[in-house]
């Protein structure tokens, strides 16, 4: 039987090989190189537009615990994401090129049963079992096609870190240091005195942005351009990605601010601005930007950008399984379906194509339960009692409460344990499959 998956990024590149393994034959839809979105650089699937971090790899956080479900379900992109993995402390973080390279080669690996082919799809068929990741930069064909039998869609705008090369930083002022001397100095690090931080935010706040058709639309919190976190209050940043706890100077000296910048790629070329997600002109992001100690003379290899995010209003429209409740054979899976980040988007893809392909097998569509972080996202995006929904990211407040535990890492540690538990228990029950 073939199925069809609309969008190479994480979800639909996840998708095409939970189908493909399950040993249905896969048509990958990609739109690029044939049409571009206004934040993608490349044609290569899993291209990752915006950080380079996959977040936390840690047990006692709620991203490592959502990694640890996954690797238990065989998640492919994990498996290319460490393949292609740069240092960055406690983090899951990729060269963006590398990681690429591993999906596809993943993916060809099933030889004629997966074939990609490279248009822009306009229109849903119903007709044929189809999984839509377009994420959210869904082009504006499918959009209103999906708006005709979907309703009523909400976006959020989303923007885009810079990223400089790594021998235009001045290293006299940039230093290598971990948070409280804990794990390994993955990061570069830029520290600002009170005096240069006040001077860099009056910059920041005054500074011109692209002025577009966004200006007025919703930001998501964890995407939240830096000029607009600013203008919240002038210590803002430094409760943010500025934030200087735990961070010492070579001579162990005490910094009002602190940004961090992390490798793009294994070989440490490149650098991120972490957290300076920005809709500054160019113009403006140099001379701003080069306010920060290390970077006066930073050779921009990547402006950020802002572009629009599009999502489903999940709680009205999909089932815990991601399918569509009024067009069962099409599944929505990605930033498109509610959830938010890359993993999240990765997990959703995951599990739209294991339930697809059990209903198709005449089996039970049956999801982990809410105490794994797999179930309780998928339950709380499709959950009917959410009047507005935000996107979600993977977070311990989704687990049924563990009382009696006071401390907070201890408490952590028991929501993990007790999740990947109950996904052993889901895993024996489906036979191990």
């Amino acid at each position: 039987m073939k199925v069809r998956v609309i969008g190479g990024g994480l979800a639909g590149s996840e998708a095409a090989y939970q189908l493909l393994k399950q040993g249905f034959e896969v048509e990958l839809f990609e739109m690029r190189p044939v049409k571009m979105t206004g934040a993608h650089r490349t044609e290569h699937l899993g291209e990752l537009v915006c950080s380079n971090s996959l977040k936390s790899n840690l047990l006692d956080s709620s991203s490592g615990l959502l990694k640890a479900e996954m690797r238990m379900l065989d998640c492919m992109l994990l498996r290319a994401a460490e393949k292609a993995a740069v240092p960055a402390g406690g983090a899951l973080a990729v060269d963006r090129v590398l990681f690429s390279r591993e999906i596809e080669a993943e993916l060809a690996a099933f030889g004629d049963r997966l074939q990609i082919v490279r248009e822009e799809v306009q229109e849903i068929d119903f007709s044929v079992p189809t999984i839509v990741a377009t994420g959210p930069l869904t082009s504006d064909a499918l959009a209103n096609s999906l708006g005709k039998i979907c309703g009523s869609y909400m976006s959020f705008c989303d923007a885009v870190a810079p990223i400089v090369a790594a021998d235009s930083i001045d290293y006299s002022k940039a230093f290598f240091a971990a948070r409280y001397d804990k794990g390994t100095e993955d990061y570069l690090n830029c520290g600002m005195n009170k005096e240069e931080y006040l001077a860099f935010y009056d910059a920041l706040v005054t500074a011109d942005s692209v002025e577009d058709k966004l200006v007025d639309a919703t930001f998501y919190e964890n995407c939240m351009p830096i000029e607009v976190m600013a203008k919240r209050g002038v210590d803002a940043m430094r409760y943010g990605p500025l934030r200087p706890v735990g961070i010492r100077g070579p001579e162990g000296q005490k910094y009002y601010a602190v940004l961090q910048l992390r490798k793009e790629e294994t070989a440490g070329e490149t650098y991120n601005l972490v957290g300076f997600q920005t809709n500054l002109k160019f113009g403006e992001q140099k001379r701003v930007f080069g306010m920060i100690p290390g970077l006066e003379n930073a050779e921009f290899m990547r402006y950020g950008v802002m572009h629009r995010n599009t999502y489903i209003n999940a709680p009205k429209l999909l089932d815990c399984t991601f399918m569509l409740k009024e067009y069962p054979n099409v599944y929505i899976a990605g930033q498109l379906s509610g959830v938010e980040g890359y993993m999240e988007s990765t997990m959703s893809g995951l599990m739209a194509a294991r339930m697809m392909a059990r209903r198709l097998k005449g089996l039970e569509p049956v999801m982990p339960d809410e105490y794994t972080m797999i179930g309780a996202l998928a339950r709380y995006i499709s959950n009917t009692s959410v009047e507005q929904l935000q996107p979600m990211n993977s977070n311990f407040g989704l687990l049924p409460e563990i009382s009696g535990i006071r401390d907070k890492k201890a408490r952590k540690a028991a929501y993990a344990e007790r999740a990947l538990a109950h996904m052993q228990a889901y895993l024996d029950e489906l036979g191990g499959s």
